[in-house]
């Protein structure tokens, strides 16, 4: 199993710790990643650390699609890429309509067509085996719509770069089987251990509509994982209880809230309508001690050291192929090095 931190963002202030990111890549942890929601973007940082750092690779964990034309997700990522040595994996992810069209101004659309096609166009400008074109859904290449002059041209990309590798951040059956067809690996959201049952078989029918053979093998599962050391299980569960409230009760709307809707099919559907009324109604402290301790249990390794070392045993047998720990203890990040042997191959 490979190691990532992920590090996201950091409320209204962007908060980049980079003395800690150097740490992880003296431990041997292979990437970083960062996020996007409507403060920080995801590129910015991720030049800044690749300008301080040598070997660690770097992720997007994610960038929004509706926020970027392909075409300049492709420009962008393949440029820091050039820079960086060769460190560069794109995680996207469709956002939601609250903020697709309530702060980047598109249509939402239809999301799981954009996806498909968003990845679609990057390869073939990453191909650069000839100008592109494409006539889909949601993205046409060039543009005939309204307002357009008629004066498009196919055009093919002047940076000599690479097929980057992609990671699809999704949460529906729908999603998931694209993902595994299209994608290099999976970025799943509220992953929990004990779901991977739950999973599975979209993963593998993406598997087979690829076509080529594509396995387990050939696919990165990279999963988000809260890790924190500590005597006191209950209270680092309770540390965890904001930012799930927030998801769970208040990204999206009360009728269209993936978030929520995870929880729900997690085996959590009363606990997530609670929540959901709680947040939704200003009471943010009370959805917050609503949210079961079961729940974030089972998406994170807390408690004593011995805890930890046990129940990582479940990440493993899931599956996993990357642990993104999500953490800023120094010790916790050592701790996940040795369990995993990354420590063993660093260079210190």
């Amino acid at each position: 199993m490979k190691l990532g931190i992920n590090i996201g963002y950091s409320g209204s202030r962007l908060d980049l710790p980079i003395d800690l990111i150097r740490y992880a890549e003296s431990l041997g942890y292979d990437s970083v990643w960062t996020a996007e929601a409507y403060g920080s973007d995801a590129v910015t940082p991720l030049a800044y650390i690749a300008a301080l750092t040598s070997r660690i690779r770097l992720g997007t964990a994610v960038m929004q699609i509706p926020a970027r034309t392909p075409a300049m997700t492709a420009m962008t990522m393949s440029t820091l890429d050039a820079l960086s040595g060769g460190r560069v994996m794109v995680g996207l992810g469709l956002s939601g309509p609250q903020v697709v069209e309530g702060w980047h101004g598109v249509p939402y659309g239809k999301p799981a067509v954009r996806m498909r096609e968003y990845v679609q166009i990057l390869r073939k400008i990453w191909a650069r085996e000839e100008p592109v074109t494409f006539d889909g859904e949601e993205y046409q290449l060039p543009y005939r719509g309204p307002g357009a002059t008629g004066l498009g041209k196919p055009l093919k990309s002047i940076l000599h770069g690479r097929q980057l590798p992609i990671y699809l951040a999704t949460m529906g059956p729908v999603n998931i089987r694209t993902t595994a067809e299209l994608a290099d690996g999976w970025l799943p959201i509220w992953f929990s251990p004990r779901r991977m049952p739950m999973f599975r078989p979209h993963l593998e029918e993406g598997f087979r509509r690829a076509g080529n053979g594509k396995s387990w093998k050939d696919f990165d599962i990279a999963a988000g994982c809260t890790v924190a050391i500590g005597d006191d299980v209950g209270a680092l569960l309770a540390a965890q209880k904001p930012f799930l409230a927030l998801y769970i009760g208040g990204m999206g709307a009360r009728e269209k809230n993936f978030h929520n809707e995870m929880a729900v099919k997690y085996g959590y559907g009363d606990a997530a309508k609670r929540v959901q009324e709680l947040y939704l109604a200003g009471r943010k402290r009370e959805a917050e001690e609503a949210v079961p301790d079961e729940l974030a249990d089972e998406m994170s390794l807390v408690g004593p050291v011995a805890r930890i070392r046990e129940r990582f045993r479940d990440w493993e047998d899931a599956g996993v192929t990357t642990l993104l720990v999500q953490s800023r203890d120094p010790e916790a990040l050592k701790l996940m090095a040795e369990l995993t042997g990354a420590s063993r191959g660093a260079a210190v």
